[in-house]
């Protein structure tokens, strides 16, 4: 809310300030203060006359989101501290204490041991850690940073360009031209840089507000089918696992004990399957490049707002800007994705529940509490839906449930896993439909790699290498 001016016509401390401390351009600067959703006049508050240690922190705030450059289209910065703000006020976030640390790594070595009855991936070698939510958006905000930025190149493009032609009659912002603002690196910002990195910002906090919601409802680092954090690290968030249990009619370190197991077996299939993480990473940018805007849409959304209102371009942004219609290919790389993460999360599923069976009483219970919650989803992944125009749900996962689960009933647990293997051999969509025929194509095909592996053998033992007397090959294609 604006604060009232003085009765009296006289200049306000703050307004005074900005004067001295910016002359000529203090107008412009103000504005570019309430383009980054500050609202100068209201600094003060409710806490009495103006505070100048508050009001230079205010102004480095903005001279940092004026000097930082966002080549991926959106400001980083922005993401992170708008993620961890929105997780804060999501109630209390208490930082782990050691009694917990201890209780979720021990749930961990546990489930790496029933781990071993149920498949034939190593265990990966990773770090068991208890996580608050803050340490979860740390943790994780450079993946979502990365997997936005390719929808974030296009809307901030979008936005300058419908920007530079909203703003063309806004007062106090254009008249100035290059604005000569204290702080920079260059002393001087262009509206066309400013556009940029205001485009940049907001969609760095659309990040980091669905980034931050994610963090009040996620168990760990592979909730979305996508290991969130690249490296040797797997984590469970302590306040989110005790949220979820007691709404649960069941023992609380049961639950725990359940969550962990469904994370280390995640990690134990990223690992053992090295090539799946970039592969399904891959599937993502390939399809967000291809994400078209609508931008009839944004125009005419963007003329009925202040268009230096980060909070009114933020919901802009929300309101959906993405063309309906996706192109072929477009449509083909979503149903690999959908394929890839159901398949991922249907092998989960099965293990941890093969796992856990002989020593968990609840798994039944627990086992469908995560299959419909993953089916309903969240606020959060609502969000990134909008923000990117993609679902990372695996929309099909009992059915790829099924598959490995009659793979490992016909040819054992060897043989199921044997798949991941190579992305090659990876069941496709219609496989879900029909996983006898996928597994009769498979044994077809491991049979004539056999049948071709003793021919050349057989060969080579022969001497019948297909050489002439010289050494050279009789072969007519070779010569």
């Amino acid at each position: 809310m604006n604060a009232v001016p003085p009765s009296d016509g006289a200049v306000p401390d703050w307004e005074r300030m900005f004067t001295d401390m910016f002359g000529a351009n203090a107008d412009a600067v103000i504005e570019q203060l309430r383009a980054a959703g500050i609202d100068p006049a209201s600094l003060p508050g409710d806490a009495g006359p103006m505070n100048p240690q508050m009001l230079q922190a205010a102004l480095r705030q903005v001279q940092q989101f004026l000097a930082t450059d966002s080549p991926q289209g959106l400001n980083t910065n922005a993401a992170r501290d708008i993620a961890r703000q929105v997780a804060a006020s999501a109630g209390p976030d208490p930082v782990v204490s050691d009694a917990e640390r201890r209780g979720v790594v021990g749930a961990f070595q546990a489930a790496e041991l029933w781990l071993d009855a149920a498949t034939s991936l190593p265990p990966a070698s990773v770090t068991h850690a208890a996580w608050s939510r803050a340490e979860w958006v740390e943790a994780t905000i450079a993946t979502w940073n990365a997997l936005t930025a390719p929808v974030a190149e296009a809307v901030t493009e979008a936005l300058v360009r419908v920007l530079s032609e909203e703003m063309d009659g806004v007062d106090g912002l254009t008249p100035f031209g290059d604005l000569n603002v204290p702080g920079l690196a260059d002393g001087v910002i262009s509206p066309d840089v400013f556009l940029r990195r205001l485009g940049a910002m907001v969609f760095g906090m659309q990040v980091g507000q669905a980034t931050g919601e994610l963090a009040t409802e996620v168990f760990g680092t592979t909730d979305v089918g996508v290991p969130l954090v690249e490296g040797t690290r797997v984590a469970l968030v302590v306040t989110n696992v005790e949220a979820f249990a007691r709404d649960l009619d069941i023992d609380a370190r049961e639950v725990r004990q359940f969550l962990a197991l469904r994370e280390a077996a995640a990690a134990r299939l990223f690992n053992g399957a090295p090539w799946l993480r970039a592969h399904i990473i891959a599937l993502i940018d390939e399809y967000a490049r291809g994400v078209q805007i609508d931008s009839e849409t944004l125009e005419s959304t963007v003329r009925e707002i202040n268009p230096t209102d980060p909070e009114e371009l933020r919901r802009v942004m929300s309101s959906g800007i993405f063309a309906v219609a996706k192109s072929p290919e477009q449509q083909a790389t979503l149903l690999r994705l959908e394929t890839a993460l159901a398949l991922v999360e249907g092998w989960v599923d099965a293990v941890s529940a093969q796992a856990a069976l002989p020593h968990l009483p609840s798994i039944i219970a627990l086992r469908e509490m995560i299959r419909r919650r993953r089916a309903a989803g969240g606020p959060a992944e609502q969000t990134f839906a909008t923000l990117v125009g993609l679902e990372l749900r695996p929309r099909r996962a009992r059915e790829a449930t099924a598959l490995w689960e009659l793979l490992s009933a016909k040819r054992g647990v060897e043989g199921r896993d044997e798949v991941w293997s190579h992305p090659d051999f990876m069941p496709v969509a219609a496989d879900l439909d029909a996983p006898q025929d996928f597994i009769v194509r498979r044994d077809d095909s491991v049979s004539g790699a056999l049948a071709n592996f003793d021919a050349e053998l057989e060969a080579l033992l022969s001497g019948d290498l297909g050489l002439g007397p010289d050494g050279e090959s009789t072969d007519p294609s070779d010569q």
